[in-house]
């Protein structure tokens, strides 16, 4: 599905990403980018967090970008095993960062950075040993 925000090329290159960020790490990230939402746009974040099972993960360290670009919304769900590591102020900073880029037009380059910078911090506190395994897609939804 194309979005009119990013291009097809651009959305491939932020499932690399995400493959990259989960690199060396456990955790898993996602990104949602949701057209038909009007209100409870958090509500249903949750929910879309949800359905795609990221409450589901061994050590509970999914993270969900979710991105309503119409209504220049964004939602950032970290599980709870992320969010007791990182904190709220890590999440607030992430997502003033990625709104004043999206405010700017700079809706690929805000999230791939987020991406990348998610991905650093789970490979701090959710280091792979082993073999990886990927525990959920990293294909990007949408609604």
């Amino acid at each position: 599905m194309m979005s009119r925000f990013l291009t097809n090329h651009q959305l491939a290159s932020l499932v690399e990403a995400i493959q990259s960020a989960e690199e060396h790490s456990t955790g898993e990230i996602r990104v949602h980018i949701d057209a038909s939402t009007e209100h409870h746009i958090a509500e249903t974040a949750f929910e879309v967090f949800k359905k795609l099972n990221m409450n589901k993960t061994a050590e509970r360290n999914a993270v969900l970008f979710h991105v309503n670009f119409e209504k220049k919304y964004l939602t950032i769900i970290g599980d709870v095993g992320i969010h007791e590591k990182v904190n709220q102020s890590y999440w607030d900073h992430l997502h003033d960062y990625i709104t004043s880029e999206f405010a700017k037009g700079n809706y690929y380059k805000a999230l791939k950075s987020a991406i990348l910078e998610t991905g650093l911090e789970l490979k701090k506190y959710f280091p792979q040993i082993g073999e990886s395994h990927n525990e959920l897609s990293n294909e990007i939804t949408f609604s």
